[in-house]
């Protein structure tokens, strides 16, 4: 066993279809985990059955957050965790195998290692679809690798997969809560960037759900991604200053 602590923080707003396979799926992975693993989901003004859900799992802490908002969410979820690093998932999310202890043994192996993230396959698209989007991530790859060896000037971070040190978040003085929803892992990203190593891989994929592409269409969805990851690394806000809400 591992002498560090591993806190999920799971933001969720009207997710009663979803939060409870993204619970299952990390429950089945902490019972085998080489290190102590803490599950929070933040309860972000839901209006459905989400809190009611969540409280049926003894092994799950139920923070509320009343002020609508991933990066609130998110924030409140960091402050009720004690783990040495963070999680962060969506509520749609479902890990993929042995995700928690591939995490751990990154970290674990490399003291200077203070973010780390990978791409998401959505299970919910089809064949075609996830082929597109992982041309979209080999291009965001190779921006990625520019931005970060060359220019000096970012990292990439995967907002639904990503884990990174409190100790990093904390020397950087949290998460920015003026960022409504796009850009705000890009700008964690820039900021850890700057403190120490921030990892993108294609090992540590998660599984998604592709509603908001499924709604918005693939093009608009790259674009404003897109659009938002640079423009949040070259002025250190984005571009999009709100979003849509896809929840039937």
């Amino acid at each position: 066993m591992v002498d560090m602590r591993l806190s999920f923080v799971i933001p969720a707003y009207n997710e009663e279809k979803y939060i409870g396979d993204c619970l299952k799926t990390i429950i089945d992975q902490k019972n085998n985990a080489t290190c102590e693993v803490e599950i929070i989901v933040v309860n972000n003004a839901s209006s459905d059955r989400t809190a009611d859900i969540v409280s049926k799992y003894p092994d799950v802490k139920l923070v509320n957050e009343p002020r609508k908002g991933i990066v609130h969410a998110r924030r409140a979820g960091y402050l009720a965790s004690t783990g040495d690093l963070i999680a962060h998932v969506d509520s749609d999310s479902r890990l993929t195998p042995n995700w928690i202890n591939q995490v751990v043994d990154a970290f674990s192996k490399d003291e200077k290692l203070i973010a780390f993230s990978g791409p998401v396959i959505y299970y919910d698209l089809s064949s075609y679809m996830n082929a597109l989007v992982r041309i979209f991530y080999c291009i965001g790859f190779v921006s990625y690798v520019v931005n970060r060896f060359v220019f000096r000037i970012g990292s990439l971070l995967q907002g639904g997969n990503f884990v990174v040190r409190r100790s990093a978040l904390d020397k950087i003085g949290g998460y920015d809560t003026t960022i409504e929803f796009y850009g705000e892992d890009a700008d964690l990203a820039r900021r850890l960037n700057k403190v120490g190593r921030v990892e993108f891989t294609f090992k540590l994929p998660m599984y998604s759900s592709g509603r908001r592409i499924q709604k918005e269409g693939a093009i608009k969805s790259a674009g404003l991604y897109g659009l938002n990851y640079f423009h949040t690394l070259f002025s250190g806000k984005p571009y999009t200053k709100t979003h849509k809400d896809i929840r039937s």
